[in-house]
């Protein structure tokens, strides 16, 4: 098999008092020669419809949902959607602003063809999903454990706020009906647990000894929503996960090749750890082998493998969203790893690499920031596509960071509607600052022009058909 190098490309949203975009400019901003051409698909938070843009800054394509969004939306390579909606009223998890509830998949026409519920007392399904080759569906969901549950598996009280815990579950389903479907896998971060507080529990351990343990007491808040995981992404060819631990600052990959009785235990797999960790970046303080000045993620989401083909493919792209970080070093060669996808890791030592191989930030650096959501996307040509979040700014970067396509939609609030042509309605007021940290887009995409799941649609201007 060939050599296969981990890298890390982050895009450095960089934190400091002042950062602010500028939100005086709307629509297209720019559009240059050296911009990877094709269509860009967003939903704005707390808004009912899902847009297509094309490279002129025009809609081409709007399916009208009637209900809010609940983060993720892909475009399938049959023409179909693939997203997560807002499902208020859970009993236990209540309706978090981040939450979700349900998946759907919906055609061109926007009528729905399956509508899968996971909300209930034990389950709640929230942030992202992943589509998977085989046509199934992964899902990040909050699993509920009560303080009795947390308090035996070592959790120090003083951790503890209320009486409930929801540590993070991944889910595989298979579609079985037009709202039913499987669950043909299942991991639970709860089966993987480790912790030095209490000496008479069964996971009581020294942590720097298991770094594909999770330690029940690395919290960043005493809430019941302890990991915040906010992002999930699929390595068919390693048959890999990556999750994005928001609340830890960190990212962690899980083999997927076990069955679920093994993703319960330490051994089986393609890596033979059964569910435990096989690799974690971005806070080696997390697993005993670093400090506060080894952290290298903060708040970050939307970890992915570039794809095959791709310029940097293999490499782990994430959107470093900064909360108070310091500048980032520069960056030294990434480490090897071998052909099989196994993580290298020397005792006592943190996984590398020590630093990004590349990183994109703002010129000037408190140009660019922001403080939640957002994400990015290695297209074809090696230029990175960016998704803004917090102020529904999307651009395009070359490898040199020169910005060849940049986009400001002004749905940034309800009372500030768009147009067919992205910009403001005419009346409606222009968002402020206040406005533009309240609302904004979870992720943009950017499909190519030859995308499969664009062929024989029609892609004019909204106005012109």
């Amino acid at each position: 098999m060939r050599a296969l190098t981990v890298r890390l490309c982050l895009i450095v949203a960089l934190s400091t008092a002042l950062a602010a975009e500028e939100i005086g400019q709307w629509g297209l901003i720019a559009n240059e020669p050296g911009a990877q051409q094709g269509y860009t698909l967003f939903i704005p938070q707390k808004h009912e419809s899902i847009y297509l843009l094309d490279m002129q800054g025009r809609f081409v394509h709007k399916w009208e949902t009637g209900e809010r969004p609940a983060n993720s939306v892909y475009l399938l390579e049959d023409g179909r959607l693939l997203r997560a909606i807002h499902t208020p009223g859970n009993e236990v998890f209540g309706a978090p602003p981040f939450g979700g509830g349900r998946i759907q998949i919906l055609n061109w026409d926007g009528e729905i063809e399956w509508n899968y519920r996971i909300s209930d007392s034990k389950r709640y399904q929230h942030h992202d999903i992943e589509p998977m080759p085989n046509g199934n569906v992964l899902a990040i969901v909050g699993e509920y454990r009560s303080r009795d549950d947390a308090l035996a598996a070592g959790r120090n009280p003083d951790l503890l706020e209320g009486d409930k815990l929801f540590p993070e579950t991944v889910l595989e389903i298979k579609r079985t009906g037009p709202e039913t479907g499987k669950i043909v896998w299942e991991w639970r971060l709860w089966d993987h647990l480790i912790q030095d507080f209490d000496s008479e529990k069964a996971n009581y351990g020294v942590i720097a000894d298991h770094p594909g343990l999770f330690d029940i007491n690395i919290v960043s808040g005493k809430g019941s929503d302890w990991n915040h995981a906010n992002g999930i992404s699929y390595n068919a060819e390693l048959d890999q996960i990556m999750i994005s631990m928001r609340s830890q600052h960190e990212i962690i990959v899980i083999d997927h090749s076990t069955t679920t009785e093994q993703a319960r235990g330490h051994s089986g797999g393609k890596q033979g750890k059964g569910g435990d960790l096989i690799y974690r970046w971005g806070n080696p303080q997390n697993y005993g082998r670093g400090g506060k000045e080894d952290q290298k993620v903060f708040g970050q989401h939307n970890p992915t493998w570039i794809a095959p083909g791709f310029p940097g493919a293999g490499d782990i792209l994430v959107f470093n969203n900064g909360q108070d970080r310091p500048p980032p070093p520069a960056p030294p060669p990434p480490p090897p790893v071998d052909g099989k996808g196994a993580y290298r890791i020397e005792s006592g030592k943190p996984f590398g690499p020590d630093a990004p191989a590349w990183s994109y930030v703002g010129e000037p650096k408190e140009s660019f920031y922001s403080y939640f959501i957002s994400g990015a996307q290695r297209l074809p040509s090696g230029n990175t596509f960016i998704c803004s979040g917090a102020w529904s700014r999307f651009f395009e970067v070359t490898p040199a960071g020169e910005i060849v396509w940049e986009y400001r939609t002004a749905i940034a609030r309800p009372d500030a509607p768009l147009s067919a042509g992205g910009e403001r309605a005419e009346g409606a007021p222009a968002p402020d600052e206040a406005a533009m940290r309240g609302v904004g887009v979870f992720r943009a995409t950017r499909y190519a022009m030859d995308y499969p799941g664009l062929r024989g649609k029609v892609l004019r201007p909204l106005e012109t058909q």
